[in-house]
Order: C-alpha cells, then sequence, then structure tokens
C-alpha cells in the first residue's frame, strides 16, 4: 500500500481520515499546518498527498506550489467551480468536497494511485482464491472463476475498502453508480453470489441492518 500526507488542520477529520488510510493498509503521515507540511514532507518517502484548502497558515492553492511534486487530493469544503477548476489547474488529481465518505475517499485514492504506480497487482483471499485487479481475472488454484462485470465490480469495492464496513447505499454508489435507480436489494442478491462463486462465506461478513465488510489480515 502506499505512503500518504494528511495536510488537514481540523484534527478530528485528520484523525478519522488516517485510521481509514491504516484500515485498509496505507501508512499516514499527518500535517496540521503549512509550515509544518512543507518541512516534514520532504523529510518523508510519501506518495500522495490529502491537502486541505483552508489551512491557518496557508491556503492549499498556493501551497500545493510549494511542496514536492506529488499525486494530490483536494479535501475542502470549498465547492465553487472556480475552486474546483483552479485545483486541477494547479495539477492536482482530484477535488473531493467536505463532508465525504470514507468510502468514496478511498476509491478515488486507489485510482490515483494506480494512475502513478501501476502494477500487476494481485490479492489472495480464503479457499486459493486470487484476485488480480488490473487485469479483472480472478482465479481459484490454476482454475479461473467468471464473474460478470458487476460482480467484480462489487468485490472490488470490498477489496478497496477491506476490513471496513460499507452500507448497501455505499456499496451501490461504488460499484453502480451514483445514478443507479434499482433496488438496493440487488446489492444483497450479488453478494450471495460472489460467496456462492467464490467460497467467500467466511470472509464476506454481513453487518446486521446495515451492510458488509471483506475481512483481510
Amino acid at each position: 500500500m502506499a505512503s500518504i500526507g494528511i495536510i488537514e488542520d481540523d484534527r478530528s477529520i485528520s484523525e478519522l481520515v488516517k485510521r481509514t488510510l491504516e484500515k485498509s493498509g496505507h501508512r499516514c503521515y499527518q500535517f496540521f499546518t503549512g509550515e509544518a507540511a512543507v518541512k516534514g514532507i520532504k523529510k518523508e518517502q510519501l506518495q500522495l498527498l490529502l491537502l486541505d484548502v483552508g489551512l491557518p497558515d496557508s491556503d492549499g492553492f498556493s501551497l500545493i506550489q510549494r511542496l514536492p511534486k506529488l499525486p494530490t487530493i483536494y479535501l475542502t469544503a470549498r465547492d465553487e467551480i472556480t475552486d474546483r477548476v483552479k485545483g486541477l489547474q494547479l495539477g492536482a488529481e482530484d477535488y473531493i468536497i467536505k463532508p465525504f465518505a470514507m468510502a468514496e475517499l478511498l476509491a478515488r485514492i486507489e485510482v490515483v494511485l494506480r494512475r502513478y504506480y501501476p502494477r500487476d497487482s494481485w490479492i489472495e483471499l480464503e479457499e486459493h482464491v486470487r484476485i488480480h485487479l488490473d487485469e479483472k481475472r480472478v482465479y481459484q488454484g490454476e482454475t479461473e472463476l467468471t464473474l460478470t462485470t458487476q460482480e467484480f465490480l462489487l468485490l472490488e469495492a470490498l477489496l478497496v475498502n477491506k476490513n471496513i464496513a460499507l452500507s448497501r447505499e455505499q456499496l451501490l454508489d461504488i460499484a453502480w453508480g451514483m445514478d443507479y435507480l434499482g433496488d438496493i436489494r440487488t446489492v444483497d442478491v450479488h453478494i450471495q453470489r460472489l460467496r456462492s462463486k467464490l467460497g467467500l462465506k467466511k470472509s464476506i461478513k454481513t453487518v446486521f441492518k446495515y451492510g458488509y465488510r471483506l475481512e483481510m489480515d
């Protein structure tokens, strides 16, 4: 996983983001002011920055030009289109408006990391199930298993958010898209198919009256 710098003056948000990312295997470094980030980031081997626009001693738009040239995602409450355009023109990879769902943040981080650090990645789960994310293929031993596109997208959403409970609504947004208008119970149907096809009854846990969680070491 990646080493990620969190430049955010709101300590509660910073801690929440840090805990969420660490659950997914990332290493996190926190900076609460622009000056602390300028001094501290040079000492660390980071791969991605999460940058707030409204810092107490500087704004993220000017700060990004003083920081090492790393993939950067803005996290900010400033939702004006002019601010979004400015952030992207300054070189940011993404611009996420507060408040945001942790599942969405993790998914967007994964997109940026894949863009900058391509890899022939695979993950092995129970029952010798091996998922190749970049190739979008799944194997059990040497046998390739057949998944529909939607089943793979759901599996990928669970993997990106491993060990984190996701509601059915969050899974719909990530795997089906925010414009999906179908029945929320389709999540349950596809979860059952994944459990059956891949033998992941132990790994994909049901979170009572909420959703699902993929448990991994």
